[in-house]
């Protein structure tokens, strides 16, 4: 299991991760908008991921880390 994180700062709800994720495990969040104002991606679950990092790899603002 790999733990994704996404920094609500730098991401600017774009949904490029969202599109790239294999697992389909990250959603942008439409209940936050960030100190920019923006929906940021988030994972919904965690357990789900395989650690592929095609999220953060897609991220223009690396906003995501993934922890294997």
């Amino acid at each position: 299991m790999a733990l994704v994180t996404v920094d609500k700062y730098f991401c600017k709800g774009c949904g490029l991760c969202v599109d790239a994720c294999p697992q389909g495990i990250l959603e942008l969040d439409l209940d936050e908008i960030s100190q920019k104002g923006y929906h940021p991606a988030k994972c919904i679950d965690q357990s789900a991921c395989t650690g592929c990092i095609s999220c953060a790899l897609m991220c223009p603002d690396v906003a995501i880390t993934i922890e294997r």
